[in-house]
């Protein structure tokens, strides 16, 4: 065994990504306080060729040195809008034809796996503030919440791990 180099690992332009067919997922995050966290974000979110990834509220936007320590380049490979109002997004995404889950614990929760993804279905998450979650008016506007099954004590996870976890069981099914 034997690590890759980087002309193994057969890596494209920014602009070649930005020409190949995305998984129909968008990613929203909203008033996130971190911009390691947006940058990590900007990172996965290259690694399983998302959509779009719409940064709302006080989320910070690129260019941001920050940002870009995280995101290392993947701020060049992602398509990216900043969109100030998260509730006038979500009605927006929703009239383009995508099911809009927040990923948040309430009441109605849908744990992960148990959440009914299509192949070809557009799909938006929306991912809230590291310390209050997604703003209280988008769960009525939402078509549900996703929950992230935990088992110890804590049941909070880092906004980047919450949309690894959630953007990996969505991409997965587009394989």
């Amino acid at each position: 065994m034997k690590k890759l180099s980087m002309e193994e690992l057969n890596r494209i332009t920014p602009e070649q990504f930005k020409e190949q067919e995305k998984i129909p997922l968008v990613v929203v995050l909203d008033s996130i306080r971190s911009m390691n966290n947006v940058g990590s974000v900007f990172r996965t979110c290259d690694a399983f060729k998302v959509e779009k990834l719409y940064l709302c509220g006080i989320t910070a936007c690129p260019p941001n040195r920050d940002i870009s320590k995280t995101a290392l380049g993947a701020t060049e490979s992602v398509i990216w809008e900043y969109a100030e109002d998260v509730v006038a997004l979500t009605l927006r995404l929703k009239s383009e034809g995508y099911r809009v889950f927040v990923v948040e614990q309430v009441d109605e929760s849908v744990m992960l796996q148990n959440v009914d993804f299509q192949q070809h279905e557009k799909v938006a998450v929306i991912l809230g503030n590291e310390v209050f979650g997604v703003d209280d008016r988008l769960l009525p506007v939402c078509d549900g919440a996703i929950e992230i099954p935990q088992f110890g004590i804590k049941h909070s996870l880092n906004v980047t791990i919450a949309a690894g976890i959630v953007i990996w069981e969505i991409a997965k099914r587009h394989l």
